[in-house]
């Protein structure tokens, strides 16, 4: 598979596909991808390889091709002419202007399946960036509090989606090709996939004329679901309580049987119309809990419900241990799989190469003047 891709989403897609086996080459322009160089300042200096960048570029060759130049434009087409697949995330019209567009490449190889990314589809020339699709998809209005700013998604969630959008695109294509023979263009759009992914909030709207609310981290239909409580000992917890019985459960463990009873609370759609009163009584009772005791309780109970945890205790957690990459030699730190499905008959990569440096391949697959001058970067 041949990475003519960066930033997130196109890096995400190379590194599942390599997860599952496959060689992914990563061309990069001279000065590399650009989250090489996007660190915290708890980052060490020194290296090309950064924490954002390794969390989507650990199995992968790293090829430096200037593609303005007839060198590694003729690099990039011979490795394009042997690959299954290539993937792209320049903004529309920049892959013709360079030459490695579908129709270019795909004239070479006939059974070349090209994943194209782009911001807003392939005929709008804006660029793509997640914060931006974040916010004109609606995701940031409702990821605020009430009456409070919006707020921007923790990850890049919009470039996630589309990823996600193209590796469903791409095995099918694969699948296609099985049966045809015949390679496929596969095009996703950060504004699209954000658009499919608004769920029960854009069915919503689009039902009732109804435009959702933010709510913080409660949810429209299902009360109590998503709010947070603070135990009496400091432990923070949210509910997720789908069906009645497990509320009468709820209210069992919290010693407070009445209210399952009361008409205000005794169904689900009740409990939304009294969301506010059945809201304040939990706060209140809950308050006065061990919030780990609590926690254990609605476990034994298969009632749905968990502990707020950082990303550090989270991937702490024992049963996180086979979602991490071994430390390699040259790199030190564990990464994260992007594969989280499981089958016996098809399993992925027990250990993967650590995220190479810029260029660290370069030899194996071109030549010098490939890696002269300054290439375009893709847009997402």
């Amino acid at each position: 598979m041949l990475e003519l891709a960066s930033v997130l989403a196109g890096p995400q897609v190379g590194q599942f596909l390599a997860e599952l086996g496959a060689q992914v080459i990563k061309v990069e322009p001279p000065t590399g991808d650009v989250t090489r160089t996007w660190k915290i300042p708890a980052e060490a200096p020194g290296t090309d390889v950064s924490a954002y960048f390794a969390c989507a570029n650990w199995g992968k060759q790293s090829v430096v091709a200037d593609l303005r130049s007839e060198a590694g434009l003729q690099l990039v087409q011979h490795l394009a002419h042997q690959a299954d697949i290539v993937l792209a995330s320049y903004k529309p019209g920049d892959a013709e202007k360079l030459g490695v567009d579908y129709q270019a490449l795909g004239a070479r190889n006939p059974r070349l399946i090209y994943g194209q990314i782009t911001g807003y589809g392939p005929h709008e020339p804006r660029a793509g960036y997640d914060a931006v699709v974040q916010a004109e998809a609606g995701f940031m209005y409702l990821n605020g509090q009430p009456g409070g700013e919006p707020l921007k998604m923790p990850v890049a969630l919009m470039d996630l989606l589309a990823a996600h959008q193209l590796k469903e695109g791409l095995l099918t294509a694969l699948y296609r090709r099985e049966r045809t023979g015949l390679g496929a263009l596969v095009q996703v759009s950060l504004w699209e996939a954000g658009l499919a992914s608004l769920a029960n909030q854009g069915s919503t709207y689009l039902a009732t004329g109804h435009d959702p609310k933010p709510m913080g981290s409660g949810h429209p239909s299902i009360v109590p679901y998503g709010t947070v409580y603070l135990g009496a000992d400091g432990v923070r917890l949210i509910l997720a309580v789908g069906t009645d019985r497990q509320f009468q459960q709820l209210c069992e463990v919290l010693d407070r049987p009445e209210w399952a009873a009361d008409e205000r609370f005794r169904t689900n759609g009740a409990r939304v119309q009294h969301r506010a009163a059945l809201e304040a009584l939990l706060h209140e009772r809950i308050g006065h809990v061990p919030g780990a005791e609590l926690l254990a309780e609605l476990a034994r109970l298969a009632v749905p419900a968990g502990a707020v945890r950082t990303a550090g205790q989270a991937l702490a957690e024992p049963s996180a241990a086979g979602m991490l990459l071994s430390p390699q030699a040259g790199f030190a730190h564990a990464g994260l799989r992007t594969v989280a499905f499981r089958s016996p008959q098809w399993p992925t990569a027990e250990a993967l190469s650590a995220p190479p440096h810029l260029g660290e391949h370069t030899a194996a697959f071109g030549t010098a003047e490939c890696a002269s001058g300054e290439n375009q970067t893709p847009a997402n």
